[in-house]
């Protein structure tokens, strides 16, 4: 059996049988890495010439095990960083109305850069209305109606965080997108859809699945990139890989495994990513990187000349 190596410019392997290859991994993890120590200079040199470090504002609605893991997670990374973090824990029972004022008085407070509403919010709150309540310019996770139209016109603002990650993800390891066929498998709409508009602003040629699409192994089976964002444990398989493919899977599922079945997928393409150790890292990187690009435009103050 063939198994994924993490060796640099490693050649594909050759075997008798049509063109399989062994993949090389995606690291996420060591990249998110370099993303986040250029992310704590700037941080710092923000502090330094304010007087304020960035600060990014964190909501958690209710007491779901996952989502409290995922927020402290985030706190120690802002705290690495350089950047503060203000947390605002509302009850199970809250209600719409009284989201979207938190989050209304967290958009009009002057020493908040960024704001993420940890998803998802109880069945009960309207989540849209909750998200459209963050402020454009603070909408660090990309998760606002303003923030979607900007990544479908190509035109500056906040890019969905694990979307932007597969993106830092493509670029790091030189995939030329033009031309390739690139197939997401998923269609929520701040994971596969701004995916989908990403890729296509790089000339990817875009085709949307999910987990009704009929047929979606022989579509899955065309596809040069693949991101896998559908949410259900191991559900492409290595024999819908289209061998050579660069495959992402942007799934977490229990047991530490994502939407594709690692082994017999690490077998045809060409580059992979883990999971762990893949897209997650990632989506924190980019989430604290474009918070520190709100504190920067809050201060009136340009990256590049800090």
């Amino acid at each position: 059996m063939t198994t994924a190596q993490t060796v640099p410019g490693a050649q594909p392997v050759q075997s008798e049988r049509p063109a399989p290859t062994t993949a090389r991994l995606m690291d996420g993890t060591a990249l998110a890495r370099r993303i986040s120590e250029r992310t704590a200079d700037h941080a710092a040199k923000i502090t330094e010439r304010t007087g304020t470090a960035p600060c990014l504002a964190t909501v958690l609605v209710g007491e779901d095990p996952a989502s409290v893991t995922y927020v402290r997670m985030k706190q120690n990374r802002c705290a690495k960083a350089g950047i503060t973090s203000r947390h605002v824990e509302l009850p199970a029972a809250t209600t719409t109305e009284e989201l979207v004022a938190a989050l209304t008085a967290l958009s009009e407070d002057p020493e908040v850069s960024g704001i993420l509403l940890q998803h998802p919010v109880p069945h009960h709150i309207d989540e849209r209305a909750a998200f459209e309540a963050i402020a454009p310019g603070k909408d660090v996770d990309g998760v606002t109606m303003h923030s979607f139209a900007a990544m479908g016109f190509g035109l500056p603002g906040f890019v969905s965080c694990t979307p932007g990650g597969i993106m830092r993800l493509l670029e790091a390891y030189d995939v030329d997108l033009t031309g390739k066929h690139a197939v997401v498998v998923g269609r929520s709409a701040i994971l596969g859809k701004p995916a989908g508009m990403l890729l296509l602003e790089q000339n990817a040629t875009v085709t949307y699945c999910h987990s009704r699409t009929v047929d979606l192994p022989s579509i899955v089976r065309q596809a040069d990139v693949l991101v896998a964002a559908v949410g259900k444990a191991e559900f492409i398989r290595g024999e819908d890989i289209k061998p050579g493919a660069v495959v992402l899977d942007a799934g977490y599922n229990e047991g530490n495994v994502g939407d594709v079945h690692f082994e017999s997928a690490a077998a045809r393409a060409s580059l992979i990513t883990p999971v762990p150790g893949g897209v997650g890292p990632m989506t924190i990187a980019v989430l604290l990187e474009q918070t520190v690009q709100a504190a920067a435009a809050q201060a009136g103050l340009s990256l590049a000349d800090l």
